[in-house]
């Protein structure tokens, strides 16, 4: 069974620092997407950032040069380093990934439990 396992939220004060990780689990033949999506309270969801395959990056405006969204494909992981915290970026962050389970035609969507970041003044 495939799974998203995620950590690294917490609380942090404004200008600091923290890096979430999501982890998939089981058994995967690829990734060809994986990203980090945020929700604060009364807001809609959005995509903070976002990896492919081949290594292609996208990132929200509200997060360029602070953020960072990486992977390491051994580990099927992926991670964000957050710099320069504001307390707008206090949210809910949710890993998503479109994989391939091994033995299965077709690409899913998972998302992760979701992890608390609280920027605080």
């Amino acid at each position: 069974q495939v799974q998203l396992v995620e950590s690294g939220g917490g609380l942090v004060q404004a200008g600091g620092s923290l890096r979430l990780s999501c982890a998939a689990s089981g058994s995967i033949f690829s990734s060809n997407f994986m990203g980090w999506y945020r929700q604060a309270p009364g807001k809609q969801r959005e995509l903070v950032a976002s990896i492919t395959s081949g290594g292609s990056t996208n990132y929200a405006d509200s997060v360029k040069g602070r953020f960072t969204i990486s992977k390491d494909n051994a580990k099927n992981t992926v991670y964000l380093q957050m710099n320069s915290l504001k307390p707008e970026d206090t949210a809910v962050y949710y890993c998503n990934a479109h994989l391939r389970p091994t033995g299965r035609v077709g690409e899913y969507a998972y998302w992760g439990q979701g992890t608390q970041v609280t920027v605080s003044l």
